[in-house]
């Protein structure tokens, strides 16, 4: 009976390194760790606590986003409408507080039905017409971008809103979305606690969770997945809606910050969101990825972004870095799940 068991790969423990190879994340841990050492090395103020906590507050800002968008990569979709859903979250709560008059906290209350309606008719729509997720979501992108300049312009007469600094509930609304916390003499934003918990929300709705199970499922093949019972349709506008949440946190953080809103915002982001998640691990094909990862992503993202300004180099750099990081994360990662492969 021993000598059965000692046979049986089932009863076998798996060594530890092995199942570190097979985290989708590790790839993009290790280019975080270079990342860090080279501008440590470049740049003297890079290290200072300041310079600590202003890069962790631009990767949350990334960093919020870039967890539903990795889960809904890893189920297999993308949302091109994410960056200008910010935006349009944003305009939302602060033109419907404005020209009503109500307090703050209306305008963000409708601000997030509003949102949440939007990531609805995404994945709705993704799965009655099924459409590729590029078509509906770029779709939803143009309609969005001409909205928020165009009824900004009809209702406040600019392409940007009025500032509603003064108004009843802001100042809570701004302690929620846009504080600052001192911590040993240093100032942090309250975005970054948003982003640990997104974390560690969506880590344990992956690994700990049926829903985490069916998303991977949904992301490996769908109609597999729903031949098993997976509720394919619940699980992918699940996902579109946890993009649209994140947008209203996003949106209300960028309303309470600087108290009024420029229409044009948000173009281009969605490219970032996903960027740190594939440097996080997703994979495009969907199926295999992580929250985690995309926090680690983020983080790149902010260390790059800061780090550059802080060894005084021309800004115009960022990009070429961005891209390159992610060429190289892609390649690493692409080698990490080979080498777990063949250990396995």
């Amino acid at each position: 009976m021993s000598a059965l068991a000692g046979g049986d790969e089932r009863l076998l423990r798996t060594p530890g390194w092995r199942r570190l190879l097979r985290r989708p994340e590790l790839g993009s841990i290790v280019g975080a760790i270079a990342v860090f050492v080279f501008f440590a090395l470049v740049a003297d103020s890079f290290l200072k606590p300041a310079s600590l906590a202003t890069m962790l507050y631009a990767a949350s800002t990334i960093g919020i986003m870039a967890v539903p968008v990795a889960l809904l990569m890893i189920g297999g979709d993308f949302d091109l409408s994410a960056g200008v859903m910010v935006t349009t979250s944003a305009l939302v709560s602060t033109m419907f507080s404005f020209q009503l008059t109500a307090n703050t906290w209306v305008g963000v209350g409708v601000s997030l039905v509003v949102t949440l309606a939007i990531g609805f008719f995404n994945g709705y729509l993704r799965q009655r017409t099924k459409l590729p997720s590029f078509i509906i979501t770029l779709g939803t992108f143009l309609m969005l971008t001409g909205l928020n300049l165009g009824l900004t312009k009809a209702i406040s007469g600019g392409v940007s809103t009025k500032s509603i600094a003064d108004m009843e509930g802001f100042a809570s609304a701004h302690a929620l979305f846009a504080s600052t916390l001192t911590l040993g003499g240093v100032d942090f934003k309250v975005t970054i606690l948003w982003w640990f918990g997104l974390v560690a929300l969506g880590t344990w709705i992956l690994l700990r969770t049926r829903a985490g199970n069916w998303i991977f499922a949904v992301g490996g093949d769908d109609n597999a997945a729903r031949a098993v019972g997976v509720p394919v349709t619940r699980t992918r506008i699940g996902l579109y809606l946890g993009v649209s949440f994140a947008a209203w946190i996003s949106g209300q953080h960028l309303l309470f910050s600087f108290d009024q809103v420029q229409s044009g915002e948000g173009v281009g982001n969605e490219f970032i969101y996903i960027v740190a998640a594939v440097i996080g691990g997703c994979l495009i094909t969907g199926g295999y990825g992580s929250a985690i990862g995309s926090a680690v992503g983020a983080l790149i993202f902010g260390m790059t972004s800061k780090g550059i300004v802080y060894a005084e180099w021309n800004a115009d750099w960022f990009k070429f870095f961005l891209g390159a990081m992610l060429l190289l994360a892609t390649l690493l990662n692409a080698w990490v799940r080979k080498r777990a492969e063949a250990t396995s």
